[in-house]
């Protein structure tokens, strides 16, 4: 798991001087898994489950994950199924849920901990926020009167 506190900025967003331990973090390397076969879901998974495991699978996370996260990624889809089909829900079933996804670097503040920044291909459009967008289309309106 990462560290905790809040999210770190990304690397690009950072200003300023790194510490020594910054600089100088080294890494452990070890060779993957040879093949990685994604399993199939399940299809009594409950829905959300289901979806969940169609984003993990396109995500661009996957490609760092070995089979045995692949295999804790299914038992999660399973318990949250369980989880989502239940009359009664545990709070602390919810929790441990949810940390296990996030052992799997599943949102971008857990990838972020651990130094993994993903980004998405360039288009070659410059790209406009949704308040720029909103704002040119008032202006369009109120010209057209």
């Amino acid at each position: 798991m990462g560290t905790r506190g809040p999210v770190p900025q990304r690397k690009e967003d950072l200003r300023g001087h790194r510490s020594k331990d910054e600089l100088n973090k080294s890494v452990t390397r070890a060779p993957g898994a040879d093949k990685v076969s994604v399993p199939k879901a399940d299809p009594e998974w409950h829905p959300i489950a289901q979806r969940l495991w169609g984003a993990l699978k396109k995500s661009g996370q996957a490609r760092f994950y070995e089979p045995s996260d692949w295999a804790l990624a299914y038992s999660l889809m399973e318990d949250l199924s369980r989880y989502k089909s239940g009359a009664k829900r545990s709070g602390q079933m919810l929790a441990a849920i949810m940390s296990g996804l996030s052992d799997l670097l599943v949102t971008e503040g857990d990838r972020r901990r651990v130094g993994i920044e993903l980004s998405r291909p360039e288009t070659g459009e410059p790209s406009e926020s949704a308040g720029v967008v909103e704002m040119n289309e008032w202006r369009r309106r109120l010209q057209a009167g």
